[in-house]
């Protein structure tokens, strides 16, 4: 009987404990579903409306493989569907950098053609010209902007976005941006808006800050609103906003799966890394994990022979107190330095409130180098082409002449000058939605 007894007491705990584990999975579940739920990005809005912007329009859209809804629906599909049960037309896809089923890798041309998927013909925004022309948008009512962003001036999405406004401004052809997260939240905000003379690019399209902290339907509130366009030009603009969505939010708070914005940003993390890293990997003469695992992640070199005491003295450098830093020791399987045997150190942001050195921890490696390694000059001894994309990356040339010219360390007036003005900030408070 004891034994009997004992038997179904374990009994009874044993079950007791898998109900228990179930019902822990299943709230585990419900509440990562919850998660995902959370934020609705514009065209999850928009279809939620029954698409009533756009019924009885023919419709132009501007999107790539991050276009999709939280269960990966690509935009083009969904706008496709909507569209054969008569509420619009879908007449035209416009293809940015990468094209709009990602195929082409960065840089390359985008060519036109037709979508094998929806027949809807394809036009690029990436190769004879980066602005549509009027023939591009003859017969299109209203155009349609959905692509992820990651919230750097130099991602060449924003220029994409303002590009496409001053020609719908110029055709009088309104604007609907379909919005979406910045991963980087909406608070940091880094760098200098001013672009000086002769710097302004695709690369830098726009005076706005490094790290903006803007959606893309926020920055088009403001390029619109505030004559930043090309010419002072403003068109019909309207923005979809999230649902959910609030400054504080990174990416992995917003419970949306991530797709990769381009081949090099294929997580999340890459999007914090980038304007981190990616301006000195316009150099050449660093390497930043790019062709690697870890792109953006890294800062390398074949002549570093002391990994280790390059990580000792950035932690003990007072403006890095939010990153960590370990030596790593590597081969990239492809583009520069490829098979080089490469050292240094990888980066680990510890303090995502004390990021405030993000774009400048480049200049504060190179410091470190500089004392380390006196004979090796990675911003001195880049090609020319390789200084001057750097500069256009930066808006101007003031970063590096001020480093160089004060014997290769970062100094006040760099970090005065990177500081966005209160100008700035007044005119960006004007045009936040969230």
């Amino acid at each position: 009987m004891r034994i009997d007894k004992t038997h179904r007491i374990g009994s009874r705990s044993a079950s007791f404990a898998w109900i228990l584990t179930v019902a822990g999975i299943l709230l585990l579940w419900s509440g990562n579903a919850a998660a995902r739920e959370r934020v609705q990005t514009g065209i999850e809005v928009l279809r939620e409306s029954g698409f009533e912007p756009l019924r009885g329009k023919r419709v132009g859209l501007v999107t790539n493989p991050t276009g999709v809804d939280s269960r990966l629906v690509s935009t083009i599909d969904i706008l496709d569907s909507a569209a054969k049960r008569g509420t619009f037309q879908l007449v035209a896809l416009y293809g940015p950098e990468h094209g709009v089923r990602g195929n082409v890798t960065a840089g390359e041309r985008v060519a036109s053609g037709r979508d094998p998927k929806s027949g809807v013909p394809v036009l690029s925004l990436y190769g004879a010209t980066r602005k549509p022309t009027p023939q591009m948008l003859a017969g299109v009512d209203l155009l349609v902007f959905d692509i992820q962003d990651i919230g750097t001036r130099s991602y060449t999405y924003l220029s994409t976005l303002g590009r496409v406004m001053e020609a719908a401004a110029e055709n009088h052809i309104p604007v609907l941006v379909l919005d979406r997260p910045n991963p980087l939240g909406g608070l940091r905000v880094e760098g200098n808006e001013q672009l000086a003379p002769g710097y302004t690019s695709f690369v830098s399209a726009y005076p706005v800050p490094y790290v903006h902290g803007m959606t893309l339907g926020e920055a088009a509130r403001m390029l619109n609103e505030e004559g930043l366009l090309a010419g002072g030009v403003r068109c019909e603009l309207q923005v979809v906003p999230m649902k959910g969505w609030n400054r504080e939010m990174t990416w992995n708070s917003c419970g949306l799966p991530w797709v990769p914005t381009s081949p090099h940003i294929p997580t999340p993390e890459s999007a914090l890394f980038y304007p981190a890293t990616g301006t000195v990997g316009e150099l050449g003469t660093l390497h930043i994990g790019v062709g690697y695992t870890l792109p953006f992640q890294t800062l390398a070199a074949p002549w570093i022979t002391d990994a280790e005491g390059l990580c000792q003295r950035l932690e003990a450098t007072p403006a890095l107190r939010g990153f960590r830093f370990r030596p790593i020791h590597y081969r990239p399987f492809y583009g520069s330095g490829r098979e080089a045997e490469q050292h240094g150190v990888q980066i680990y942001p510890t303090d995502s409130a004390n990021l405030s050195s993000l774009t400048l921890l480049p200049f504060y490696v190179m410091q470190e180098l500089a004392a380390m390694y006196p004979d090796q000059k990675p911003l001195s001894t880049a090609a020319e082409s390789r200084r001057a994309m750097f500069d256009k990356v930066l808006g101007s040339n003031r970063l590096r002449t001020l480093f160089i010219g004060a014997g290769r360390r970062v100094t006040p007036a760099m970090v005065q000058f990177w500081q966005p003005s209160a100008k700035f900030m007044a005119r960006r408070a004007r045009h936040l939605l969230y």
